[in-house]
C-alpha cells in the first residue's frame, strides 16, 4: 500500500499479454499505468504443479487485497470486507495492480525430469532445445513415465489432456502448454471460486525473435558485452570471479539447434579491454531431479563447439546471433512493479534473487544499463519482492511433494486447508556490496 501511494506509470511501458481460450491465443497490451505483480509457471511440464498452482492463487489473493484496500483504503478488516475481496476473486483482474504470468521460454523441456513426453523428447533430438524452438511433430507420451509417477507426478486425465492439445497446436510445444494450463486453470477456478484466468508474458526468446535491434533486450545484451567493464561490472552483480570468465552473460545457441544453458560451458576472452570473441562448448549434460525419484534425472544431449566474435555481441542481432541471456539480465524487460517468489529459502534459489536485486541497484545508479529510463520508460528501482514462505508451501497430501500435478490431488480442499502465507522480502537484505 506505501508502494501505490507513491506509484506513478509510464504511458511508454507496454505489457503484451496473452492467454489461451478454447486452445486458442488471445492477445492483449496493457500501459504502465497499471502496477504489475509478476507471478510464473514453467515450460518444463505441460501438467499444472501444484506449486504453480498455489502461485497463481497468490497472485490473485494479493492482488485483490491489494485493489480493494487501494479503493478503500487500510483499515480493520471485517466480514463485509472479506465477502467483497471474495466477489472480486470470481471476476479477472480489475483495478491498477494487474497480475501476469512471466513464462520463461528459453529452458530445456524437461528441465526438472518431470514431463511425461520424457523419452520422446530425447529421441527426437530435442533435449537440449529452448523450449520456444521444440516442435510436438513426433512428441508423445511416454508410457512408462506414466506407469511409474501416476498419483504422484502425472494423473490419466492430464495425460488425455496433454494428447489432445498435442492434435491441435500446430508443432508449437509452447503453445500446447500454455493451452493445457489455461484449460486446468478454467476448471480450477471453477473449484476454487477464483477466476484465475491470469495472462501470460513469453521471454525472452519470444520477444527477441520479434524485435528491432534498437529495442530493449538487444539494447541490454549489447550494453553488458561493451567491454571488459561492462562485464566485470555483471560479474560484481553476479557475486563472480573475474579470474576464470566461464559465466556467458548470454549462451549462443549452436547451428544444430542447442540451447540448453545446462549443457553449454563457455570461456570469455578479451583483447586488452576489447571484448575479443566467446567459446562455447555443448555436451551432454544432466538436468534437476523430480521430488519423488532423485535417480531418475533427464539428460540434455549435446555436441557441439564454436566461437563467437566479441563484435557479434557487442553490436547484437538475435537474427544473426541468436543467444539465450541469463535471467536476471532479460528480467529487467519485464514490466513488473512486484514479484511473487516460491519459496525463497528453501525452494527458491536465494543466490539468483541477490543476482537480481543487485543488478537492478546497478542500473538504478546509471552503472550498468544506460538509457533504459529515459529510452524505454523502464522502472529501474528494485520491484517488491514477495514470497510464498517454505513452510506453507502446498504439497500432494499422501507423497508430500510440492511438484505433483494438480490432477494428482484428490481433494482440493486438503491444499486449502494447508493455508497460505506470504511474506515480504526486504530488497537491501538481498544486495550484494
Amino acid at each position: 500500500m506505501k508502494e501505490l501511494a507513491v506509484f506513478k506509470g509510464d504511458d511508454r511501458t507496454k505489457g503484451t499479454l496473452f492467454y489461451f481460450k478454447n486452445g486458442q491465443k488471445v492477445e492483449t497490451t496493457l500501459d504502465g499505468r497499471h502496477f504489475f505483480l509478476r507471478a510464473s509457471v514453467e515450460y518444463s511440464n505441460p501438467q499444472l504443479t501444484v506449486e504453480e498452482t498455489q502461485g497463481i492463487i497468490a497472485a490473485r489473493l494479493l492482488e485483490s487485497c491489494g485493489n480493494y484496500f487501494y479503493q478503500y483504503g487500510l483499515h480493520e478488516v471485517d466480514k463485509k470486507d472479506i465477502d467483497a475481496i471474495c466477489e472480486m476473486l470470481k471476476i479477472p483482474s480489475q483495478g491498477v495492480i494487474v497480475p501476469y504470468l512471466l513464462n520463461t521460454d528459453e529452458i530445456e523441456a524437461d528441465r526438472y525430469s518431470m514431463n511425461p513426453l520424457k523419452e520422446s523428447i530425447v529421441n527426437s533430438g530435442q533435449s537440449a532445445f529452448a523450449c520456444a524452438s521444440v516442435k510436438t511433430e513426433g512428441l508423445e507420451i511416454d508410457v512408462k513415465f506414466v506407469q511409474k509417477y501416476d498419483g504422484s507426478l502425472i494423473c490419466k486425465d492430464e495425460i488425455e489432456l496433454i494428447r489432445r492439445h498435442l492434435q491441435t497446436c500446430n508443432n508449437s510445444y509452447v503453445d500446447m502448454v500454455d493451452a493445457v494450463k489455461y484449460e486446468q486453470l478454467e476448471n480450477l477456478s471453477r473449484a476454487f471460486g477464483i477466476n484465475l484466468n491470469i495472462r501470460s508474458m513469453r521471454m525472452p526468446l519470444t520477444i527477441l525473435e520479434r524485435e528491432t535491434t534498437d529495442s530493449l533486450l538487444h539494447h541490454i545484451i549489447r550494453e553488458t558485452h561493451k567491454g571488459y567493464e561492462s562485464i566485470e561490472c555483471v560479474y560484481k552483480c553476479m557475486g563472480r570471479s573475474m579470474k576464470n570468465l566461464t559465466t556467458l552473460l548470454t549462451v549462443p545457441h549452436s547451428k544444430k539447434g542447442y540451447a540448453s544453458k545446462r549443457a553449454a560451458r563457455g570461456r570469455i576472452y578479451f583483447e586488452g579491454v576489447k571484448l575479443k570473441s566467446v567459446k562455447v562448448d555443448y555436451r551432454p549434460a544432466l538436468l534437476y531431479p523430480n521430488a519423488i525419484d532423485p535417480a531418475d534425472v533427464s539428460v540434455v544431449k549435446a555436441d557441439d563447439s564454436f566461437t563467437i566474435e566479441g563484435e557479434k555481441l557487442a553490436n547484437y542481432s538475435y537474427k544473426e546471433t541468436p543467444s539465450s541471456p541469463q535471467f536476471f539480465l532479460y528480467s529487467l524487460a519485464s514490466p513488473e512493479n512486484a514479484v511473487l517468489w516460491h519459496g525463497i529459502g528453501a525452494f527458491g534459489a536465494s543466490e539468483l534473487l541477490k543476482s537480481y536485486t543487485t543488478t537492478r541497484v546497478a542500473c538504478a545508479k546509471d552503472l550498468l544499463i544506460k538509457d533504459m529510463s529515459q529510452k524505454y520508460g523502464i522502472a529501474t528501482k528494485v520491484p517488491l519482492q514477495f514470497n510464498l514462505v517454505p513452510k506453507y508451501m502446498w504439497f500432494h497430501p499422501v507423497h508430500r511433494n510440492i511438484d505433483a500435478s494438480i490432477g494428482c490431488v484428490g481433494n482440493l480442499k486438503d491444499l486449502a486447508d494447508l493455508g497460505m502465507k506470504m511474506e515480504h522480502l526486504p530488497a537491501e537484505q538481498y544486495i550484494r556490496s
